[in-house]
């Protein structure tokens, strides 16, 4: 074994108390971060002495999952199988909240009320977010710790973004829903919810969250944060003349990269962090259009490429139909292409997924406005602070978030909390 990986293979054993396990196997993983930096990582699959791999390939119970960076050594997450521990003089909390506080302080590095929060506790059980000074902020960063009854940690992760102070812009919150105007009722949409237990689809009023800055002059929509923060905004429909009369030929998508020591040790910079050029824009679409040409040859500018993403070595594609409907989930196609040949190598349609709902009764007709449901739901309105991280700017300005927990059936009238639903 590699000297370096052996270094961080006796760190981590020491760390959890695994004097009881065997290291059983261990790989590299590498991921992009928010500010597109490469960051690898060592995951680790310890055994319990006793223990050998499940018939079905699943891992015993007391198995010890541990990854951490490779360049700070500090742990991305920790999981024992099932909730069972066999670790000694490891990781051990009493039921004590402070005690949590303070050894995820110590691990993470983060201070309590400054940069994270609790979000809720429950017996054995800690959800922390991220904050500045008490303010949440978005992207988030999410800490979970869980223990067993015997005190001892079966479950530690951290994932997400927890901003230092250089990268805020610190301000005095004063935004009200009073300035906020037309934009309240710009923002509650017509949509479509599923009521599986009694497949039914119903239309409901509902707020669609958005942030606003602290001026009130420039809004972010909240979903600009849901995939990739390196996505590129493309919406362009896409058009052609003819079909291509033969069959498009799946391959077999590689999941997990192989990674060596050098690359890990020397942070060799991920592909996914090089830029997707004009050029590579230009193939992708091309490449696109002929996918389309073959599987969906009748559907000539019904499709608009949405944006694109690196992702595992390969550039991801997202299209959506050029007419949106009420639904609340709208047909979507992800392309992926080869990020080197620039072709593509397979594709996934929702449409599957979306069929499910064909045996639903559909929705009564509307007989609520508009302007109906607003004078329901604008006593429920909410304008939390946060602190957004904006794109251009490159750093985190102070903003309102715009929301509302409720929503109205467009039939009944009736208001519900929108978790009911």
């Amino acid at each position: 074994m590699d000297v370096r990986i052996n270094e961080l293979v006796e760190f981590a054993k020491k760390k959890f108390g695994l004097n009881n396990y065997y290291l059983q196997d261990y790989q590299f993983y590498r991921s992009i971060n928010f500010f597109n930096e490469t960051v690898y990582t060592l995951s680790m699959e310890w055994f319990p002495n006793h223990a050998v791999l499940e018939e079905d390939g699943s891992n015993p119970e007391g198995t010890a999952s541990i990854e951490l960076d490779i360049t700070s050594r500090k742990i991305k997450s920790a999981i024992f199988v099932m909730g069972k521990s066999f670790a000694i003089d490891g990781v051990k909390f009493s039921n004590n909240k402070d005690d949590v506080i303070k050894w995820v302080e110590n691990e993470t590095g983060l201070q309590f009320g400054t940069q994270f929060n609790i979000h809720k506790e429950n017996e054995g059980e800690f959800y922390f977010m991220a904050c500045v000074d008490g303010v949440s902020v978005s992207p988030s960063g999410y800490i979970d710790v869980k223990f067993n009854a015997d005190g001892k940690l079966t479950l530690f992760s951290i994932h997400g973004q927890f901003p230092s102070k250089n990268l805020i812009k610190e301000g005095k919150f004063t935004l009200t829903l009073d300035r906020l105007g037309d934009l309240k009722k710009e923002q509650l949409k017509l949509i479509e919810s599923h009521l599986y237990d009694q497949k039914k689809i119903i239309y409901i009023y509902a707020m669609e969250e958005i942030f606003v800055t602290n001026d009130g002059e420039t809004t972010i929509k909240f979903e600009a944060f849901a995939d990739k923060s390196q996505f590129l905004k493309i919406n362009q429909t896409i058009y052609w003349d003819e079909p291509i009369n033969k069959p498009f030929k799946r391959k077999k998508i590689r999941w997990v990269e192989e990674l060596t020591a050098e690359q890990a040790f020397s942070c060799e910079p991920s592909p996914d962090s090089f830029p997707i050029t004009k050029v590579d824009q230009e193939k992708c679409m091309m490449a696109v259009k002929n996918l389309l040409r073959m599987e969906y040859p009748n559907e000539s500018g019904n499709w608009i490429l949405n944006f694109l993403y690196r992702d595992k070595g390969y550039i991801h594609v997202t299209l959506k139909e050029n007419k949106q409907n009420n639904r609340l989930f709208q047909r979507k196609i992800k392309v992926m292409i080869d990020g080197t040949s620039l072709q593509v190598v397979n594709y996934m349609d929702s449409k599957l997924l979306l069929n499910v709902f064909d045996n639903f009764q559909e929705p009564p007709l509307i007989t609520i406005s508009k302007d109906q449901a607003y004078q329901k739901l604008k006593q429920f309105f909410e304008l939390r602070p946060f602190y957004v991280y904006d794109l251009n700017r490159k750093h985190y300005v102070l903003c309102g978030k715009l929301d509302c927990h409720y929503g109205v059936n467009a039939t009944s009238g009736e208001v519900r909390a929108l978790d009911d639903l």
